[in-house]
């Protein structure tokens, strides 16, 4: 930032939240953060509050110049009809209410974490924010009904809306982390030639397109998709992470029909048991099927530059994992 300000930071204790908490703190900036139960962190100031409340923690927003607002329900796997109204609730009820809690208390800016599957789940085509692709999932559907409530926060001064596409870097407990202790223990099959690409993001490069759409005029009322600018397969992403475990790749891989084939079997015991199973159609689909984003708007109108690529990153982030 600028200069000393408040900033109020919902879902701070998670993997982005503290990355930009800490970045925010760095700047010399004071961090309240919005917690729905208390942690220690990069932050000054804590408020615990649930979203979910008919109403906000009296105060939360007392000398909050600005709002990043990453909290909310978390895109799983596999959804359930059931779990369509608890997005619902958190990710548009929560915004709507964390959004009238800034108007009131004159807040100048709100910067809201949204996701690219707000536009629907991606593919072979490069897209943009000019897509307008509908979301296929109820948590892409309710990304996309809070990201309408905040481009209709006509009280607030300047609000922005980042698309992230999947986030990496140390310490992540996501899918990326997972896939690097599956492998490092010999769980992960040997993954066949697949020639798919996703667009990824290191979290710090995140952080900086946050500052810069919160400090920006040009991002007021602006979406914006945030990448690396590179496009990765999950073979290539093997090989890497085999390459800085210092495992030699087999010489062999499970061929496509048998991973779908595990993957039916998987679906078939998560209907059994009500449970998503760890392997299945979804699970393969995020493993086999493409999904690139262009990073053309921010970086013209804001001046984003990515520092890092996954490559570069990789080999501290797979430290991480099997400290």
């Amino acid at each position: 930032m600028n200069s000393k300000k408040t900033i109020l930071v919902t879902g701070a204790n998670g993997f982005i939240g503290r990355a930009l908490s800490r970045q925010l703190q760095a700047d010399g900036n004071i961090v309240r953060a919005f917690l729905r139960r208390e942690s220690s962190g990069p932050w000054d100031q804590f408020i615990l509050g649930d979203l979910r409340a008919p109403s906000l923690p009296q105060g939360c927003m007392d000398g909050v110049n600005g709002v990043f607002h990453l909290a909310g329900k978390a895109h799983a796997l596999s959804e359930t009809v059931g779990e369509e109204s608890q997005y619902e609730e958190v990710n548009v009820g929560g915004t709507n209410a964390l959004l009238n809690a800034a108007t009131a208390a004159k807040v100048g800016f709100f910067v809201f974490f949204s996701s690219v599957k707000s536009m629907g789940d991606g593919g072979e085509e490069l897209l943009s924010e000019s897509c307008q692709l509908p979301p296929q999932t109820p948590y892409g559907k309710s990304k996309l009904a809070a990201e309408k409530l905040v481009l209709n926060a006509e009280q607030i001064p300047h609000c922005a809306i980042l698309r992230p596409t999947m986030v990496y870097g140390p310490n992540n407990p996501g899918n990326l982390g997972k896939m690097i202790l599956a492998i490092n223990r010999g769980f992960f099959p040997p993954f066949p030639k697949i020639k798919n690409r996703r667009s990824m993001l290191h979290v710090d490069d995140l952080v900086q397109a946050a500052i810069l759409a919160a400090n920006n005029q040009n991002a007021h009322k602006q979406s914006y998709i945030v990448s690396d600018g590179e496009a990765y397969s999950t073979y290539q992403l093997y090989i890497w992470i085999c390459a800085a475990l210092q495992k030699q790749p087999p010489a062999w891989s499970i061929p496509l029909p048998i991973l779908q084939g595990l993957a039916i079997i998987g679906d078939g015991i998560g209907v059994v048991t009500q449970k998503r199973f760890m392997f299945n159609s979804d699970a393969l689909a995020k493993l086999t099927q493409s999904a690139i984003y262009s990073t053309d708007k921010i970086k013209k109108e804001l001046g984003f530059t990515p520092k890092w690529i996954l490559k570069k990153a990789l080999p501290l982030i797979v430290k991480s994992c099997i400290k």
